[in-house]
């Protein structure tokens, strides 16, 4: 690649970040400089991110209707964009590519307003607000899922590269899915992300109560937890005798997915995709305070395939958890079924197809 950088900009949460830092190894990979621009949520994210530097930017989002909150995000934002002004004034990237979230508004914006090539990567099967907002001002819209719920004038310009997945991840898609027999251990990986691991924390313990004997004693368990229910959770492993590791966060999480014999978790873009492009069995449970029901959307096109469950939180009681968690780790046919199924949706070169289109964006302008 003999392009100028190429500039990434993403809001600071790994639904977000994973995507771009996948594309981002790809461009590396085919020479170019990467730079992120992102917000200050970014922290633990950053570290094996492939950027030749990072920046942090003001922005803010409109949770509020009340006229200050208002005036207050649009303020930030706009700070926010006189900064990524500058920084594209400086760089002079020869693309600028955003991943959703409110603090891709500045750079998209700032890019688009100086005849900057833009490109806008929406992840979920209904296109946030955010993204909604930028994307009649870019030149391309990349698509992680079809986006039947788009706007017609839109099309033309919308490409389906499928999610960018990170290389620990099609490092885990190398592992081929074998299940789990008697009286072996059983794998079982539940997260829930930013938003609603608290759900599956006051869940789980109680669905564990109800599983057979025997599959309690097989039981491995890898759970994300909130910081402030980790302790409980990780008291209620070790008392209930069984193997389990406990933390907000783990950085090796394509990993537990590869060696997964069902995966338990929300279905944000990232994680649906993840879990396809592996080949894991899944019991996704929706965020359901989503406001745009993304999450309902990604999940719904994991199940139409038949890799995986979709369980409602409303009607999701720690007995049918258990039933669920039963029915996969007794029927090894049915759970290698689901991982085919599962991994017959992924698109694991998701990277390379964006990254082809970043590069066709220069030459093909607006």
């Amino acid at each position: 690649m003999t392009l100028g950088p190429i500039l990434l900009s993403a809001g600071g949460t790994g639904g977000h970040l994973f995507p771009a830092e996948a594309l981002a190894h790809e461009l590396k990979a085919r020479g170019a400089s990467v730079h992120l621009v992102t917000d200050d949520r970014v922290g633990r994210f950053s570290t094996n991110f492939p950027a030749d530097a990072i920046h942090v930017i003001r922005s803010a989002t409109f949770a509020s209707k009340a006229p200050m909150a208002v005036a207050v995000s649009a303020l930030r934002l706009w700070s926010g964009y006189r900064q990524a002004k500058a920084l594209i004034k400086q760089l002079k990237p020869a693309a600028v590519v955003g991943f959703g979230g409110y603090p891709t508004v500045p750079p998209l914006l700032a890019a688009a307003r100086s005849g900057v090539p833009t490109i806008v990567h929406e992840q979920n099967a209904v296109m946030g607000r955010a993204n909604r907002f930028l994307a009649g001002r870019a030149d391309r819209i990349a698509a992680g899922f079809p986006q039947n719920q788009a706007d017609p004038a839109w099309t033309s310009k919308t490409v389906v590269t499928g999610n960018p997945v990170r290389p620990a991840v099609i490092a885990a898609a190398g592992v081929p899915y074998v299940p789990s027999k008697d009286g072996e251990p059983f794998n079982l990986v539940v997260f829930g992300g930013s938003q609603g691991a608290r759900f599956f924390s006051e869940a789980m313990p109680e669905a564990i109560g109800f599983l057979p004997e025997a599959l309690k004693a097989r039981l491995v368990v890898s759970q994300q937890a909130r910081a402030e229910d980790e302790a409980g959770v990780r008291a209620f492993y070790e008392g209930a005798g069984i193997k389990a590791e406990v933390a907000p966060f783990f950085s090796d999480m394509a990993a537990r997915i590869g060696a997964a014999h069902l995966v338990i978790s929300r279905s944000g873009a990232s994680t649906v995709s993840e879990v396809a492009v592996v080949g894991r069995p899944a019991v996704l449970v929706p965020y359901p305070y989503a406001l745009d029901h993304d999450q309902a959307a990604n999940a719904a096109r994991l199940e139409e395939a038949g890799g995986a469950i979709v369980a409602p939180q409303a009607s999701l009681t720690p007995e049918r958890i258990a039933a669920l968690i039963t029915e996969i780790a007794t029927d090894a046919a049915r759970a290698s079924t689901m991982a085919a199924a599962a991994r017959s949706t992924g698109i694991p070169d998701a990277a390379r197809l964006l990254a082809d289109l970043v590069e066709s964006i220069p030459a093909s302008g607006k």
